[in-house]
């Protein structure tokens, strides 16, 4: 099997992963802090040692903990693109992304080529003889980039490789990834949708140290299944259970009704925030109705996010989009009593994901 395939536990940091990659897709990888997100990187780059499992890239075996196969991460072919830029500040910038390369046994004047070569493609032609003290967090950024790419990696691992940048740098060195990783092999981790939509084909949600959620990019978003990636993509999700057909029950009571095949058994419905209208006084229906509080106004340009208040059973509130002028009217203040009210065509209603 060609592509990246990974299936491995590590028991001290509570991670069990099974994930494949076909060769020339970007995979972003989503989660809240503590998932595991980093700890799948770090497996992939030969960086930590599973207790058991298995790694191979385009055929080739780099970790096998049942034949005690385990392959140095400077040989793996897998390049890794860290928050901050990582360079040795005693070398010049060519000099840094000529570095794997001369690792890898070329000639010093190869190397140097090869640098050249990936400084221009990202745009630092001009920086090569200046030591990493003198640039920007943009600019390093992207001669890590190029430092990465040098090294011809197989497969390039970016760990939220624009967190630290400013809201100038960032747009330009994600303008970039997205020319630089088109047709390549990537695992990218982020917390910025527009990092996902920009660079990933395919989406892999990790909460609690497994992968509760992967497919397209378009169908993750559009209609999420975990709370994570409901929240990321500014949807709404309510967890419950579905026992008769159209309806899911919530564990304190509420019934939200939809469209969606789905088999008895624990369901989630999906709906946008526009989708919600708001009530002060309790409507004359049987469901789509959710009693809470406000727990927050957020202003949007034209737009009010009205937040509710977190459910009973810990699920994140939900939102509702109204216009100033609805808000102005309802007069809506933090801690007031609301009802949700949930226009049930456009709910979407599907089988809840499953922890293995």
């Amino acid at each position: 099997m060609s592509g990246l395939s990974l299936r491995a536990r590590h028991r001290g940091r509570g991670v069990d992963v099974d994930l494949d990659l076909p060769d020339g897709q970007v995979l972003a990888v989503l989660g809240p802090n503590g998932a595991g997100k980093s700890t799948l990187l770090a497996l992939l780059a030969g960086l930590l040692r599973p207790d058991e499992g298995r790694v191979s890239l385009g055929g080739r075996v780099l970790t096998d903990t049942a034949t005690g196969v385990f392959v140095a991460p400077h040989a793996r072919g897998v390049g890794l693109l860290a928050q901050q830029a990582l360079l040795f500040p005693h070398l010049s910038v060519a000099a840094n992304v000529a570095y794997g390369p001369r690792r890898a046994g070329r000639r010093r004047g190869e190397a140097l080529a090869t640098a050249r070569h990936w400084l221009d493609a990202v745009g630092a032609a001009d920086l090569a003889d200046r030591r990493p003290a003198q640039l920007s967090g943009g600019q390093a950024q992207r001669v890590a980039l190029a430092r990465a790419l040098a090294a011809e990696p197989e497969v390039l691992l970016l760990d939220e490789p624009l967190s630290a940048l400013d809201v100038t740098a960032a747009p330009q060195m994600r303008r970039l990834l997205r020319t630089i990783l088109r047709g390549r092999t990537a695992v990218i981790v982020t917390h910025d949708l527009l990092d996902v939509l920009a660079v990933a084909d395919t989406v892999a949600v990790v909460e609690h140290g497994r992968i509760v959620e992967r497919g397209p990019v378009r169908e993750v978003l559009a209609a999420p299944r975990s709370a994570f990636a409901a929240r990321m993509a500014g949807i709404n999700l309510v967890s419950g259970t579905c026992s008769e057909p159209g309806v899911i029950r919530t564990p304190w009571g509420a019934e939200v009704g939809g469209s969606g095949e789905v088999p008895p058994g624990p369901a989630v419905a999906v709906f946008a925030p526009r989708a919600v209208s708001v009530r002060l006084d309790p409507p004359p229906l049987a469901r789509n109705v959710i009693r809470t509080a406000v727990a927050e106004l957020e202003i949007s340009g034209a737009t009010v996010h009205v937040r509710g208040a977190e459910s009973p059973d810990g699920q994140p509130g939900v939102c509702a989009d109204l216009d100033a002028a609805a808000v102005t009217d309802l007069d809506l203040t933090p801690g007031q009593e609301i009802y949700f009210v949930v226009d049930e065509a456009q709910v979407r209603l599907r089988a809840a994901l499953t922890r293995n």
